[in-house]
């Protein structure tokens, strides 16, 4: 694929000497910027995808009739959060 570039950007003297600061050895501001821009890209998916299921799960719950008790679902919530930490495995 052709690669393409980004504009470039006019920032305050001290942002880039913060930016700076923070590489990591062998690290570019180009490359740190480019890894910037793709985590902010998948954050927002994941975002967007959430939504979309909340949204869906709305929609499901007001045609059936059928809703969860926001009680349970904290308690699934904190279970798999238990979980999580404990580095167990966790059923669906």
């Amino acid at each position: 694929m052709k690669t393409a570039t980004i504009p470039s950007l006019s920032v305050d003297p001290k942002l880039r000497l913060s930016a700076e600061s923070v590489l990591r050895e062998g690290e570019s501001l180009s490359g740190f910027v480019e890894q910037a821009i793709r985590a902010t890209i998948e954050h927002r998916q994941a975002q967007r995808e959430f939504i979309a299921r909340g949204l869906a799960a709305r929609d499901k719950a007001q045609l059936t009739g059928v809703y969860i008790e926001a009680t349970a679902v904290v308690s699934r919530l904190e279970a798999m959060l238990d979980q999580a930490k404990s580095g167990a495995k966790v059923p669906r």
